[in-house]
């Protein structure tokens, strides 16, 4: 027993060893090995991508989502690169003795390739050289090609290959050789191998995913021991590469016009001609060819647009088709990011298959043809930024004319309300007077919403002057607050709004009083001698009571507010925060704490359920008035009526229309 327990310790320790220099690749796989201790060693798990020929031994799915461990399929689908995988668990089934347990013995790389039905690269050996190495003594590691990879080869270079045995045939299948035993541990991300071939590069990649990739073959079955070294099987023949991303832009027919794009901007094509590991999403000609004319010409005509292009095209990582799994987003060198996904054996851009050719491998990155042009938001211009959110604004900036101030070569902002601004209200406006609002929704100057900031001033197309107001979780302009989606064109910038911007005509005092509902609280204002409050230059927050508000209030206690003058002024300067407060500006579903004028807090929630808001007149009186339903008060103060107030149930919550009573 003691001797069992010391056993068992040991396979722990090596177990933990091993993990701790496991790869990726490895790790996930790791399954296998576990159900291969329960089961025996020939144990496999197999994955087969629906409406392909594809099958990997590795899987990224859960063990318990492989099937159970009779060899039976669960049926549990799983997701890769966009398809649905169909799972086979599979057996080698061996007769044994329950006490002596039979193991494979390794044998050398050429006997391997039994061991992994590797029939076609077998029998190329023995008709080749290459049966003399693989089959004596050395250290090598073999990447070797599927059945399926060789029957999937052009039927011409095949050919080629056959009829050259001693010649071609050796190269190629030298090229797929490394003088060294390489685990999948021992391929590293970015890493290139010398191949026995003139010591030709093989381009590793290991990705986090498990994937392993050479020159973008994947391998599907890995880490087959043998004595001389260890083989690879991979999912295709790979090829010889000699040239770099920049000798490959200049060369291939196919990329006459991105090469000319390249040109305009040189240095960025010297880079691509470095050592370097990159990916390049190529337009076509004929991907040019579908673009307008007139675009192309403008954006060929700046530099720096053209470079934003030809960036949004490139990842500063290598990413082969085989590892790229549905829904991947990859940020690109021009910064912003694309989402690369699969639509069975293809490639998807940003949802959109367009891929003709994939896995193009170059010396510094890999090539994936494509048929549509990329065009990211700092390559166009503003107008071409708006959305169908934003079309009935568009529409109606080209109807009043105001278009003819956006030219290709000016800087301009656009503050383009969302659809449901234009309501029947709207729409049946005087024609001049809506296009005097909306020329107060285009500024003269390009601003990005990193530019902005609080108290900023923002001159318009027609002459005014816009506040800027920035809060924890939301920035508005005048009473208008910014919605998620602003975007930076090559122009100019687009920011989306919750409603139409209207600039303010009056004083405080003036709105009040043409409303009509607010003659107690205006004469309340009067008699403690703040009625200048409501006129003067200022950064405020009112928040005024209407008439209903004192409907609560008998006669005797307004006789007991009015007859204190320290104690009313105390109330209605609680009405008063400093600072400009938008509805949309404070957060909703929580506490939000103002300052106001007398020095207390106010506790406001729900800001949104305000009945309505009023942006006064600019340089006038810079406050923003909220309508209230209830009087609100400091406590505690030192009067007898607040005292009487302070006896009645305490609102501590603010709801719709109301605010709290601060304490």
């Amino acid at each position: 027993m003691k001797l069992l327990f010391v056993a068992t310790l040991a396979l722990l320790a090596l177990s933990y060893l091993d993990q701790v220099d496991s790869s990726a690749y490895d790790k996930i796989v790791s399954h296998s090995r576990i159900r291969a201790r329960t089961q025996g060693p020939n144990v496999c798990a197999l994955q087969q991508v629906m409406g392909t020929k594809k099958k990997y031994f590795s899987t990224l799915l859960r063990l318990s989502d492989l099937g159970g461990l009779d060899g039976t399929s669960t049926g549990m689908p799983g997701v890769q690169c966009g398809v649905e995988i169909c799972i086979e668990c599979f057996y080698i089934h061996v007769v044994y003795d329950l006490l002596h347990p039979p193991v494979a013995p390794i044998d050398t790389v050429y006997k391997t390739l039994d061991l992994v039905k590797a029939d076609i690269t077998k029998q190329y050996s023995d008709i080749s050289r290459i049966k003399e190495e693989i089959d004596g003594s050395g250290t090598y590691t073999m990447f070797v090609p599927s059945d399926d990879a060789w029957n999937q080869l052009d039927g011409t270079a095949r050919k080629a290959l056959e009829s050259n045995v001693n010649n071609e045939l050796y190269k190629t299948l030298h090229y797929h050789m490394v003088n060294k035993r390489l685990l999948t541990k021992d391929l590293k991300n970015d890493m290139t191998l010398e191949s026995i071939y003139n010591n030709l590069g093989l381009y590793i990649n290991h990705y986090s995913n498990g994937i392993v990739t050479v020159n973008c073959a994947r391998i599907i079955n890995a880490n087959q021991m043998a004595t001389n070294g260890v083989v690879h099987v991979i999912d295709r023949v790979v090829s010889a590469v000699g040239n770099t991303i920049k000798e490959l832009i200049n060369n291939h027919e196919e990329l006459g016009s991105l090469s000319a794009a390249f040109n305009v901007e040189s240095s960025l094509l010297e880079k691509l001609g470095e050592p370097g590991h990159y990916t390049l999403f190529a337009p076509t000609n004929e991907a040019f060819d579908k673009v307008d004319r007139e675009v192309i010409e403008r954006v060929l005509g700046d530099k720096n647009v053209v470079q934003a292009l030809l960036k949004y095209h490139l990842l500063s990582s290598v990413q082969c088709s085989e590892a790229i799994m549905a829904g991947s987003v990859y940020e690109t060198m021009e910064g912003s990011t694309i989402e690369i996904g699969c639509d069975g054996d293809s490639l998807t851009v940003n949802g959109i298959k367009m891929v003709l050719k994939k896995d193009i491998v170059t010396k510094n990155g890999v090539i994936h043809l494509i048929d549509q042009v990329l065009m990211p938001d700092s390559a166009k211009q503003v107008t071409e930024l708006i959305g169908g959110s934003q079309s009935t604004f568009s529409d109606m900036v080209y109807e009043l004319g105001l278009s003819a101030a956006m030219r290709p070569e000016t800087q301009y902002t656009l503050l383009a309300p969302l659809n449901g601004a234009f309501n029947e209200e709207v729409m049946s406006m005087d024609q001049r007077l809506l296009k005097i609002i909306l020329e107060n929704h285009i500024l003269k100057l390009k601003v990005t919403l990193s530019e902005l900031y609080n108290g900023q001033l923002l001159e318009t197309l027609g002459g005014k002057f816009l506040r800027v107001f920035v809060y924890r979780t939301a920035v508005c302009i005048e009473n208008a607050c910014m919605v998620r989606g602003s975007k930076e064109g090559s122009n100019g910038a687009l920011h989306l709004l919750t409603s139409l911007i209207k600039l303010p005509t009056t004083t405080v005092y003036e709105m009040l009083e043409a409303d009509g509902r607010f003659t107690v609280f205006l004469s309340l204002m009067e008699m403690a001698g703040l009625t200048d409050l409501l006129r003067q230059e200022g950064g405020y927050t009112v928040f005024a009571p209407t008439d209903d508000a004192f409907d609560g209030l008998t006669e005797e206690d307004l006789t007991l507010l009015t007859s204190d003058m320290n104690a009313l002024r105390t109330i209605l300067l609680y009405h008063f925060s400093n600072g400009v407060f938008i509805n949309g500006g404070l957060e909703g579903g929580v506490t939000n704490l103002l300052k106001t004028i007398q020095g207390n807090n106010l506790q406001v929630m729900s800001v949104r359920a305000f009945s309505s808001a009023f942006i006064t007149r600019p340089l006038i009186t810079h406050i923003q008035t909220h309508i209230l339903k209830e009087i609100v008060a400091p406590l505690p103060v030192t009067s007898s009526w607040p005292c009487r107030l302070a006896r009645r149930p305490k609102q501590l919550h603010a709801q719709p229309g109301r605010l709290i009573v601060a304490h």
